[in-house]
């Protein structure tokens, strides 16, 4: 029987409440639910970011932070593995789920999205569901969340409020920049799916993106986290696959290059959609690079490339 995404995370948030000074976070209640503010008006940090990547991926992968070189600028990096993918990333971190009340709004990923099953259609595609008494949200937003809001996500969760654990990261956070670069094997993966490849053959998977500097302005904090999957994102997957062939294709259209829309620092892609996301191609939403090596064949097919120059455009990033 696979893991519980919500049984394994539940001990990961109740560890760090613990000692919420060294995470950088505050705890507080609404609704009965346990409120974990990791940048709204907490100070978050780095650890508070690797606790809510850790959480995402639903204790089934592991975040830390290294230093990668792009360019001329060593950058603070973030790499996380997946140990099972499927579930990890489309199971629990995939950002899936629209919390949207009369009195808030927020992207909600981890583990209580395999509760609610939120999209059906996507956990129907990696044969998972989760049962549990407890569950964990990490909620992508700049505001803590309502008493309407957690009912919400008691509701779809099928479980009582004192039993919700809710991790609220800003994207102009540093936690909130460091979990959402942490989302890149997660990329690769949906992407791989969205092509018609079979997540559930992805043995394990790993990947390394730059985390981008704060900005002040979300929109922007937000262009920045996408640039830095986009065009600095790194991955590699083991898969077992039977047809090296369709392997092969399917590898070849799976970075972010291949979209019409690439090219260009990703605030200035959303804000000519008018900060509609649904204007902009999918094909965009990949890692810069795709690497993957079937054990089924001893090869490996490895596609796109690290876009330097837009990369430390977008960033911000000045030598002096």
């Amino acid at each position: 029987m696979a893991k519980s995404v919500n049984a394994e995370t539940v001990k990961l948030i109740r560890n760090a409440i613990k000692d919420p000074e060294l995470f950088g976070l505050t705890v507080e209640s609404t609704g009965n639910a346990t409120i974990v503010d990791a940048g709204v008006k907490a100070p978050g940090g780095a650890m508070a970011g690797i606790l809510a990547t850790d959480i995402c991926l639903g204790g089934l992968g592991k975040a830390r932070l290294t230093q990668q070189k792009y360019g001329e600028e060593y950058i603070s990096s973030v790499f996380v593995e997946a140990w099972s993918p499927a579930v990890a990333t489309l199971g629990s971190q995939y950002a899936g789920w629209q919390i949207k009340t009369k009195d808030y709004f927020a992207m909600g990923s981890g583990p209580a999205r395999a509760l609610a099953l939120k999209p059906k259609t996507l956990y129907e595609k990696i044969d998972y569901r989760d049962y549990s008494e407890e569950a964990v949200i990490v909620l992508e937003s700049d505001k803590l969340p309502t008493e309407t809001a957690i009912d919400y996500i008691c509701d779809e969760c099928k479980i009582s409020p004192e039993k919700l654990y809710v991790i609220v990261t800003p994207t102009s956070s540093l936690a909130g920049s460091i979990q959402i670069a942490g989302r890149i094997v997660e990329t690769g993966v949906h992407k791989l799916t969205e092509l018609g490849f079979d997540p559930k053959s992805i043995i394990f998977g790993s990947g390394c993106a730059p985390v981008p500097p704060v900005h002040p302005n979300s929109a922007k904090a937000m262009g920045r986290t996408n640039d830095a999957i986009l065009y600095g994102g790194v991955t590699h997957y083991t898969v077992a696959h039977d047809d090296n062939g369709q392997l092969k294709e399917l590898v070849s259209k799976a970075p972010s290059s291949c979209s019409r829309d690439y090219g260009r620092p990703f605030y200035e892609i959303l804000r000519e959609a008018k900060f509609d996301f649904y204007k902009i191609d999918p094909n965009l939403f990949a890692p810069a690079v795709v690497a993957v090596s079937n054990v089924k064949t001893g090869l490996t097919y490895s596609s796109g490339k690290i876009n330097e120059a837009i990369l430390t455009d977008a960033l911000g990033l000045h030598r002096l």
